[in-house]
Parts: structure tokens; sequence; C-alpha cells
């Protein structure tokens, strides 16, 4: 059903002005930051010339302070000729190449200790009315200037004053006293006048004074002093630094008119017509890559929508975790796999709550290990995890190494499966794998059971008959003489041994069937070779009789001990055997012969091996028949239940080694099989 018409319209409305409004701001926001951009490079260029007029101002001063102290050691050396008044020719005209050499001096005087004038030289180039008697007034500019000297012990400058010119004009001046030496108080006083203006002129950087007015000031801003040209404009900057002398202290002030900045009328204006352009071409791109964003958005929804559903339905667990092992995202399935949820999880490094308490310290250690190196297995490791009702159950572990977009390793990302019911599977197979085991070696005996009481009734009888022949002897010693009596007693002794070796048969026979059927816990051991295959002969040679086949055994001497599960490779010896006679167990066939033999096998440097054969000269294996011949439940005789071989094969593969089969010539099969010898002492 579709809307009403004002109600279309109102959200029509809207949307548009929406979308505008943000257009309208954008633009707004570029116009602002173009105004900001002209005032910045306004202040920028401000702070420039400013600066470089403040390191002006420090470099005059500079130069300023640099001159004085040339000076005043010139000066020092005309004050050390002062000796006399036959003295006074020499030193004056001493004192006219200094001022000649030095413009910015005015004057050079020689006055007593009581300042009264002794001699003087005026500067050729400055032509000044001089009153001599203002000047030795007690409180005058040169007076102080004395005193300040003599106090300080060193050179003292006066205050700046106002000194008229012949011409109607004046200067302003400045005048230094030296003191006396200490070890001449009689010598008297050196001092030196300064035209402030001469101090503008020769002193500073006339490079400066081209582009700006240089000049000195009270501290109130009254001009005392002023050198260079500046044009006059709208921006006028200004630099103080102080000049300090001792006994007094003048401002040096740099004035420079800065011109407008050409940015306005041609940076700008090009920037605007750039701007607009550019904001145009932004305008277009944007709405494009509005158009492109919006699809992405859409596909990117979809995607996640789709990964989501396919997260939601894994049973596999997967966990991420950052470079610092700490967990940044688990999936539905691990979170129901350990109980907890992902907020409890999510942010846990040191010891993940999943960890059982007992392991918790080796699964750090081993975490850290691992997170150390970036190049993880990828086949995975097995380990026991704890779910929040405290239950463990085993685990597998799969990690890789966890790649952004941009190929930056920023973590590890984990896989893990629930093996709970792959080790419950295993145990009820390996358990039915030892009841059929169980059920073959009882079948097997069932079907030797007469034959055992067959072989049995022989050691009876025989025992037996020694222990009657034996009382018979003993009934017949009473009566015999002594000679006799030693005959006969060797008799029994030989009839007793013949009874416990019997007995020690029948034993035999009756362990090793016992041996075979009993259930226990595999335990490999060193044993002999002849031992083995002394073990089941009784039983071999009980079928072999009944089916009249002859047994020839064939050990290698030497050979190494057996490391092997005795009562199992007894098993497999007896199941090869067993089938090998029952593949005789044919009318047509005349010579039955079971070649049983044990030689060494390919060894290499780190292991050796015994291989163990039973050949037969029965009727041989078919191709069809050999194809399936270790297959669990097939058999070729009808009363066979189809698990001594592959149970024979599962055996030897446990201990490392191959059964096989082979044909044999003129006829018949060999079965060869191989087992792992003992390692010898000394050996690595």
């Amino acid at each position: 059903m579709s809307l009403p018409q004002p109600h279309w319209l109102l959200k029509r409305l809207r949307s548009v002005w929406r979308r505008w409004s943000l257009w309208g701001l954008l633009v707004a926001l570029v116009g602002a930051m173009l105004v900001t951009l002209v005032w910045l490079a306004g202040r920028y260029e401000a702070s420039v010339v400013q600066g470089q007029l403040e390191r002006d101002a420090t470099d005059a001063v500079t130069d300023i302070r640099a001159a004085l102290a040339r000076n005043l050691l010139t000066l020092q050396s005309l004050h050390a000729l002062q000796a006399g008044p036959g003295d006074t020719p020499r030193w004056e005209s001493r004192a006219a190449a200094v001022l000649r050499e030095r413009r910015e001096l005015v004057r050079i005087e020689w006055r007593t200790p009581a300042l009264r004038l002794q001699a003087h030289a005026d500067s050729p180039f400055h032509a000044i009315a001089w009153t001599s008697d203002a000047r030795t007034e007690p409180h005058s500019d040169t007076a102080l200037a004395c005193a300040n000297a003599r106090r300080f012990s060193g050179p003292a400058y006066s205050s700046s004053y106002f000194q008229p010119h012949g011409d109607g004009l004046g200067s302003e001046l400045i005048e230094l006293c030296l003191p006396p030496a200490a070890a001449d108080r009689n010598a008297g006083y050196l001092v030196a006048t300064y035209s402030l203006q001469g101090i503008l002129s020769e002193m500073v950087d006339h490079g400066l004074t081209r582009r700006q007015e240089v000049s000195f000031t009270e501290a109130d801003g009254t001009r005392l002093a002023l050198v260079g040209t500046a044009r006059r404009s709208a921006h006028m900057f200004s630099a103080r630094q102080l000049l300090d002398l001792p006994g007094h202290t003048m401002v040096l002030r740099l004035d420079h008119w800065h011109t407008a900045p050409s940015l306005f009328p041609n940076v700008l204006t090009a920037l605007v017509t750039a701007m607009s352009i550019a904001l145009v071409t932004v305008l277009v791109v944007l709405v494009r890559d509005n158009r492109r964003r919006l699809k992405a958005e859409r596909e990117l929804g979809d995607a996640f929508a789709f990964r989501k559903a396919m997260e939601d339905s894994l049973v596999t667990g997967l966990r991420a975790r950052d470079l610092q092992g700490r967990i940044t995202y688990v999936n539905p399935a691990f979170c129901e796999m350990v109980g907890f949820s992902a907020e409890e999880l999510l942010g846990q490094s040191t010891h993940a709550p999943y960890w059982p308490p007992e392991l918790a310290e080796e699964y750090w250690q081993r975490q850290a290990v691992r997170l150390a190196d970036n190049a993880l297995p990828r086949e995975g490791f097995e380990s026991v995890f704890m779910r929040k009702d405290g239950t463990r159950f085993p685990v597998l572990i799969i990690e890789a190494p966890l790649i952004n977009a941009v190929g930056q390793h920023t973590g590890w990302m984990s896989a893990f499966i629930d093996i709970s019911e792959q080790r419950r599977v295993e145990e009820l197979s390996r358990a039915s794998q030892e009841r059929l085991q169980a059920t073959a070696r009882l079948a097997t005996v069932g079907e030797m059971a007469s034959l055992l009481s067959h072989e049995l009734n022989q050691p009876l009888a025989a025992i037996s008959s020694y222990a009657t022949g034996s009382l018979n002897l003993l009934d017949l010693a009473r009566d015999a003489d002594e000679a006799h009596l030693r005959a006969g007693l060797d008799e029994v002794r030989t009839a007793i041994g013949r009874i416990a070796q019997q007995a020690e048969r029948a034993g035999r026979v009756i362990k090793s069937v016992h041996d075979f059927v009993r259930r226990r816990d595999q335990a490999r051991e060193a044993v002999p070779a002849q031992e083995l295959l002394g073990d089941v002969l009784p039983l071999v040679n009980l079928q072999a009789r009944k089916l009249g086949v002859r047994v020839q055994v064939d050990v290698e001497t030497g050979l190494p001990l057996v490391h092997c599960d005795r009562v199992m490779v007894e098993q497999v010896l007896l199941n090869l055997a067993r089938n090998a006679m029952q593949a005789m167990d044919d009318p047509s066939i005349t010579e039955r012969t079971l070649e049983i033999r044990v030689r060494r096998a390919a060894s290499n440097a780190h292991s050796a091996w015994l291989e163990f054969s039973l050949a037969d000269g029965g009727i041989g294996i078919s191709e069809e028949a050999a194809r399936n011949l270790f297959t669990p439940f097939f058999t070729t005789r009808t009363e066979g239940m189809g698990l001594g071989l592959s149970m024979c094969r599962t055996v030897v593969e446990q201990h490392g080694g191959f059964l096989g089969h082979k044909p044999r010539q003129p006829r018949g099969t060999v079965f060869t099989f191989t087992l792992p010898a003992a390692p010898q002492e000394g050996n690595d």
C-alpha cells in the first residue's frame, strides 16, 4: 500500500534538504578553509618579518658592543701616554690620529684628577661649540661618568646629552671616562666623547640602515639619534634591544615598514579559482563515490550476513589473538565449546578461563614460545581445555598468522576441534579390537582343545609309568645288598628326572595356551628369536602331527634380541603357521613341509631388523584373494572368521615392521614380516 501524497512529499523534501544541507556545509567548510589559509599565510609572513627584524636588532647591538670594545682598547693605550705637561704635544698628536680613524668619536680630553682640562683633540669631521665651564661642574655628565669610573675602577659611560653645533644644529653625545691606574693616581682621566649618530652610522652594518630605520631611544620612546630610511606603509614592524653599557643603558630600536603581502591580489585569486574548480570536481567525484559506497555497503552487508551465518553454522571453534596474546574474537562455536560467553573471553591474555588450573602455567609458557615464532606448524597439536562447569575435554588446535589487508602481521588465528567423540570412538575401536583378538585366541584354543588332550596324555602316561617303576625299584631295594641298592637308586634317580621332564613338557604346553589366551597390557621386552619359536612350536606341532606336516626351523646364529610384545608376536607366528598348514591340507599334496626361518633383515646405521618367514607348499593365493587378503572378515574358508591376517598386520605395523607375502616356487606361498632388534649395550 502506497503512502499518502503529502507524506511522500514531506519525506522527499526532508531527503533533499538533508542532502543539500550536507553539500552546503561542505562548501562552507571549504570557504572557511580558504579564509583561514589566507589569514595564516599573512600571519606567517608577518612572523617571518618580525623574526628577521629581531635578529637584525640583536646583530646590531652585538656589532656596537664589539666596536666599543675595540675603541676602548685604543683609548686605553692612549691613556697610558699621559705622563706630564711635557708630553702634551705627543699625546694630542696621537689623539688626533685616533679621531681621524674613529669618526664616531668627536672629542678626546686629558683631564687632571680635579677634572681640569689638561689637553684635548677635536674631530675634524664635526664642528661643535664646546663650553668647557659647564662640563667641569661637579654635577655635569662628565663629572658623574668619572666618578662612576673611579668607583668601578674601570671605564664608565655618562648619560646622553644634547650639544649644539656652530651652525645652529646639535648632536646627542655620550662620554666615556677612563680612570687613572691604581699605581698612578695622579695620571688623570681620559674622557672620550661619542656621537650617538656617529655610533649608528659607523658601528651598525650599512645593510641594516638601508632596509630600516635604526635609532637610539629613551625608555619612554623619545628618539636620541636616527639613521637609515624606509618607505612608509600601513604595516610597521619594530624591534627593541637594550645596549647595556657600564654606567648607562640605552635602547636600540629598529623600525621596518613592510608592504601588504602580495598574496591577496595574486595567489588568493588563483587559489579561489583552483579551489572552485577542485570543488566542482570533488562534488562530481563524491556523487560517483557515494553511489559506489552505497553499493559497496550493500555488498559488505550481504557478505557480513553470509559470514555471520557461516560462523553460526560452524562446529569448529575460532579464536583470534593480537600480537600481545589478547583474545580479540571468538565465534559462537568456541563459546559453546568452552561454556563461556564472548564478553568473558574477549581481552583475556595471561590465563584464559578455559585453561585447567593445574596446566595454566605450562600453557602460558607454551603460548609465549609459540607466539614468539611466526612460523607456526599447520598440522596442529592436541591440548586439554576446561569447560565452565569444570569438565575437561581434549581439543585439536591449528594456528596460523593473521595477516591484514596490507600484508601486516597483526596476530594469530586459531581453529579448535573438540575430539572428545573421536577419542571415545578410538577407545571403543581399541576395546573392540582387543575383544576380537581375545575371541580369535579363544577360537584358536577351542580348535586345539582335542589336540591338547592327546598331547597331554603322552607326558602324563610317561609320568605314571616312571612313577610305578620307581616304586617297584624301591620295593626291591629292601632285600638287596649294598651294590644292588646303589644301582637301584641310580635307576630311581633317572626315572624321577624323566618324570620332571615330562611334567615340564606338559606345563609348557598348558602355559603357552594360557599366555596366548589371557588379556593383558602390551609390554615390549627383549626376547631371543629362538625362545619366541620355542614357546609357539608345541602348539604348532599339535596341528602339524594331525595334518601330517613336517616342521623345519632354521634360525641364523648370532642374531640380536627381538624388541617386541611377546604374546602378540607369538599370536602372529601361530596364526601364520596354522594358515600355512591348512593351505597344505589337500589330498593332492604329498610333500607337506612348513619352513620357518629367522634371518637378519636390511638395516641402517640407526636400527637393526629381523626377518621372520613361513613358507608352505600349498595351493597358493589367487590374485583376487591377494587384493583382499588383509581386509577384516575376509576369508577363503567356510569355518574361518577373517580376522587372523588383519590382526597380524596390525600387530606387526604397531612394532614398526612390515607384513607381506609372495608366491613360492614351484608352489606355495611365503609370508614374511619384520620386527625391530633390541638396541645393544654401548650403542647410542
